[in-house]
């Protein structure tokens, strides 16, 4: 029998899950950030799937770099004070 090998998702999940001490350990307002933070890494699981050479830590990051780089552009485009 062949093995299966875990998706980008599975390891997602287990990267946020081995964070959900920390993430208890927050006051209430900080969970609601991390839970924020932890959907923006959600919404690239497509494309770091595509991403298996790379650490998928790395992959978790970076999704989450991406996204809050979107949101800086976005409230820059505003005229939002650097």
């Amino acid at each position: 029998m062949g093995r299966t090998v875990p998706t980008y998702r599975l390891h997602l999940e287990g990267i946020l899950g081995s964070w959900s001490n920390y993430r208890r350990a927050l006051r209430q307002k900080d969970r609601v950030l991390f839970d924020a933070v932890a959907l923006k890494a959600r919404q690239h699981a497509s494309a770091a799937s595509f991403c298996a050479d790379l650490d998928p830590l790395e992959t978790t990051l970076l999704s989450i770099l991406i996204e809050q780089q979107r949101e800086i552009q976005e409230l820059q485009a505003r005229g939002a004070p650097e």
